[in-house]
């Protein structure tokens, strides 16, 4: 499905009406690298549409259970065997949901899964936001190359925080407590990462 054009590409202001969260491969096999799940949890909050692949679950895992433990009731998780999130399925989602202008993403690996699935909601003219804080690779040096690479095509690098600020606006938003809240947790990242050449 493509989007009309006039999406508000040259600024990035994200709107609930119009955005959902892409999970991306957070499997059994990737435990290692898992970051935390602010996002995922703020979009429950706020009441974004939110959808999940899993990437050749038969031999990579099922989604980890802390995960599951926070997505939505209505998240549909999609198994694959492309990289790109963006399968038939997907697309069939995009088709039923035409009010989806803006995607979140955020998941493993940075620059395989999450960067094809980027470069191809960019193809069809959909705006795209990778949490920084929530894209993570086995080696810092190919998370920064994904990030850099997405960046060069379009693709706008937010932290958790920055996303769901943004997209409550206001103080007096409904969730903004809860939401408040998500974001002071401590998370492993928070005291590991120098910049962003280290690994989630």
């Amino acid at each position: 499905m493509m989007v009309a054009a006039g999406a508000s590409r040259s600024t990035g202001k994200l709107t609930t009406g119009s955005t959902a969260l892409f999970v991306c491969d957070i499997q059994e096999r990737f435990r290692p690298i898992i970051s935390g799940f602010p996002a995922i949890r703020g979009a429950g909050v706020l009441g974004l549409p939110v959808v999940v692949t899993e990437q050749y679950p038969e031999r990579l895992g099922a989604t980890v259970s802390e995960l599951k433990e926070v997505l939505p009731e209505a998240a549909p998780v999609l198994a694959k065997t492309l990289f790109s999130m963006v399968t038939p399925a997907m697309e069939d989602f995009l088709s039923q949901n035409s009010a989806i202008r803006q995607v979140i993403i955020c998941g493993i690996e940075t620059h395989v899964c999450v960067m094809q699935t980027s470069l191809d909601l960019l193809d069809r003219g959909y705006e795209v936001h990778v949490l920084v804080d929530g894209a993570s690779s086995q080696r810092p040096t190919d998370r920064e190359a994904g990030l850099m690479r997405m960046a060069q095509s379009g693709a706008f690098l937010v932290s958790s925080e920055m996303a769901l600020f943004q997209l409550m606006k206001d103080a007096k938003a409904p969730g903004f407590k809860e939401v408040s809240a998500l974001v002071r947790e401590p998370r492993p990242q928070d005291l590991l990462l120098p910049g962003l050449t280290a690994r989630l």
